[in-house]
């Protein structure tokens, strides 16, 4: 049986884990990874050119380099652990899971985003029915078929460019007058022949019976509601920090996210975070990976002195 019992607790199944677990690995102190399924946003991912030691890769491919290494450096994944509360009393962190307790000294909360929903009319009732949140998971279901992508940021240009090799049609829909990705991404956008990209339309809701049918947004340079048919639609309009599990006593931002300094501390004495769930301004892998690396080092320090 194993023990459940730690100096340190890291929850997250993505870059946060990884980098922290390798660190936590190589001092040698008692720590586990809990998550409830590995990958998080990383593997929603498309093609990464921009992760430092890698020339190109892609997020499932990124994502299984990252578990490879925690095994390579001998960390207990616990994967299928979901996480359902954590409360501090006196010293120690108290973590209550779907598969039993667990108690840690410190905590290292890594656990990401997940996307935004549209909250359109219709927008559940075809969730899995031509409504989609991952390009990447779902992208292949779609081929040579019309698809409509609603956003205008990173994750949609990305969403566009994958989608590129398999629908047959792709319409970019953003409620703003310009796309706000990385300037790599729009260039590519705007030479490919496949993308229609519809500006200031704001998405109001989906048609269809059974399945999708096609989705109806205001032109809001007109104030027309207009109609577009297509069978599967892609939302990435944004994402919302998984930051619900950290105690009551942790500081929040406005938007969620979880208050830290340069050195991953938040608010509550032992509780550390890194990563996407967190307020630091820009959400990028190499970032949530060096912050990873800070946040556990405080960790261990911390360890040292109690």
């Amino acid at each position: 049986m194993k023990k459940n019992n730690f100096d340190l607790i890291i929850i997250g199944g993505s870059a946060v884990a990884t980098a922290s677990g390798i660190y936590a690995s190589r001092r040698k102190i008692n720590f586990c990874v809990l998550t409830d399924s590995w990958g998080g946003e990383v593997v929603n991912s498309g093609e990464i050119d921009n992760y430092p030691g890698f020339i190109q890769t892609n997020g499932l491919k990124l994502s299984q380099t990252f578990k490879d290494q925690l095994k390579f450096n001998h960390v207990d994944l616990r994967e299928g652990v979901k996480v359902e509360s954590i409360k501090k009393r006196e010293d120690i962190f108290y973590i209550k899971t779907n598969q039993g307790g667990y108690t840690s000294r410190t905590i290292l909360l890594g656990t990401g985003v997940h996307p935004k929903l549209l909250n359109a009319e219709n927008e559940k009732e075809f969730r899995n029915k031509g409504v989609s949140y991952c390009s990447t998971c779902d992208g292949p279901l779609f081929r040579n078929k019309v698809v409509a992508i609603i956003g205008g940021g990173n994750s949609a240009l990305e969403s566009a460019l994958m989608l590129s090799d398999i629908a047959e049609k792709i319409y970019l829909l953003t409620i703003h007058k310009k796309l706000k990705g990385e300037t790599i991404y729009i260039e590519k956008i705007n030479q490919d022949p496949k993308v229609t990209i519809i500006y200031q339309a704001d998405t109001k809701g989906f048609l269809g019976d059974k399945v999708l049918a096609g989705l109806e947004y205001v032109d809001k340079k007109t104030i027309i509601t207009k109609k577009l048919f297509v069978q599967g639609v892609f939302v990435h309009i944004g994402v919302v920090p998984n930051s619900s599990l950290a105690p009551k006593e942790v500081e929040r931002n406005n938007f969620g996210e979880i208050i830290t300094n340069k050195l991953g501390e938040t608010s509550l004495k032992g509780f550390f975070s890194a990563g996407d769930v967190t307020d630091i301004p820009f959400k990028q892998i190499a970032i949530a990976t060096g912050q990873a690396t800070i946040a556990v080092l405080k960790a261990i320090q911390y360890l040292d002195k109690i």
